[in-house]
C-alpha cells in the first residue's frame, strides 16, 4: 500500500485522488441508502432501476451526438431513467394486479436493450463497457460536486425521514393504519435508491451495482442490532471496501470495479462463514 499512499500525494495524479474522494463521498449514500433497500428487501428492484440506467445513458449519448444538444450529458439522461424506473415499478407494486417480478424483469431488460440499442447508433466509437463495469479512474472535479450534491439529497433525506423509512421497511401497513401515507415514503425510498444507483455507474458499472448497494450493509448486519448502527457501519464498510478496491486495482493494474466488488465479497462470505460457525457451535452447546 506504500506505492498506492506515494502516487495519492503525487500532485501529477490528481485522477487518484479524485477516485478516492469520490468513493468515499459516494459511500455515505451508499450506506445509507444499502441499508434501507437491504432491510426492505428490495435488491431486486435496485437492479431492475440500475439495469434501466443504460438506456437513459443511451438515449443521452445519441442526442448530444446525432442530433446536436451538447449540453445534455449522458448522466442526466442516467438520473432520468433511474427515476422513471423507480416510479414505474413503485407505482406498479403497490397499485397494479400484474405480477410484480414480471415488471421488475420488463422494466430491467427493455431498459438495458433500448441502451445498447442507442449506443450502436451513436456516431463515433462508444465503449460500452466503461458504463456496464464502470471506471472511477475517469471521474473529475465536476464528478465530485455532482456527488457531494447526490449525497446531500440522498442521506439527507435518510436522516431526516430515518422513523418514517424505517416503519416502510419493517411495518409498511402499519404506518398505513396510522394514517400516515405509507406508500409516498416507499415511492420516495425507491426514487432515493434511484440517485443511489446512478452515482454507482461511474464507479462499478450498471452490472455489478447490486453488489456495492447491498454487501457493505450485509456485512454490517453481523454486527449491528439497530437500524442506525447498521447504517453507520455500512458507511464505514463502504468505505473500506473502496478504498481498498482502489488501491490494489492501481497497484495491481487490475479493473478498479471488479476489484472493489471482489474485496467486498469476500469480506461479506468470511463474515457468513464465521456467523454460521458460531450458530453451530452455540447450538452444540446446547445439546
Amino acid at each position: 500500500m506504500s506505492d498506492f499512499i506515494e502516487a495519492l500525494c503525487n500532485p501529477e495524479i490528481l485522477f487518484l485522488r479524485y477516485a478516492l474522494l469520490v468513493g468515499l463521498l459516494a459511500s455515505i449514500s451508499f450506506g445509507v441508502i444499502g441499508t434501507y433497500v437491504v432491510a426492505r428487501r428490495i435488491s431486486y428492484i435496485a437492479g431492475a432501476i440500475a439495469h434501466s440506467v443504460l438506456g437513459g445513458i443511451g438515449v443521452g449519448l445519441f442526442l448530444q451526438r446525432q442530433c446536436g444538444v451538447r449540453w445534455l450529458d449522458p448522466m442526466f439522461g442516467a438520473v432520468v431513467a433511474a427515476l422513471g424506473a423507480a416510479a414505474v415499478i413503485g407505482l406498479v407494486s403497490l397499485h397494479a394486479r400484474q405480477r410484480e417480478d414480471t415488471v421488475i424483469g420488463a422494466v430491467w431488460a427493455i431498459g438495458m436493450a433500448v441502451g445498447l440499442l442507442f449506443v450502436a447508433k451513436t456516431p463515433g466509437y462508444v465503449d460500452p463497457m466503461s458504463y456496464l463495469f464502470g471506471n472511477i479512474l475517469l471521474l473529475s472535479k465536476s464528478d465530485l460536486w455532482l456527488v457531494g450534491v447526490v449525497d446531500v439529497i440522498t442521506a439527507g433525506l435518510g436522516i431526516l425521514f430515518y422513523h418514517k423509512l424505517l416503519a416502510v421497511c419493517f411495518d409498511h401497513e402499519h404506518l398505513r393504519l396510522r394514517g400516515v401515507h405509507a406508500d409516498a415514503y416507499y415511492i420516495m425510498l425507491l426514487m432515493m435508491t434511484a440517485l443511489t444507483v446512478v452515482l454507482m455507474v461511474n464507479i462499478v458499472g450498471v452490472v455489478m451495482v447490486i453488489a456495492l448497494i447491498t454487501l457493505p450493509a450485509a456485512v454490517a448486519g453481523f454486527f449491528a442490532q439497530r437500524l442506525w448502527q447498521m447504517m453507520v457501519l455500512a458507511v464505514l464498510f463502504s468505505m473500506v471496501f473502496t478504498t481498498t478496491g482502489i488501491g490494489f486495482s492501481y497497484m495491481l493494474d487490475l479493473p478498479t470495479g471488479p476489484t472493489i466488488i471482489v474485496f467486498a465479497g469476500a469480506v461479506f462470505l468470511g463474515c457468513a462463514a464465521v456467523d454460521r460457525l458460531r450458530s453451530l457451535i452455540k447450538r452444540r452447546s446446547r445439546m
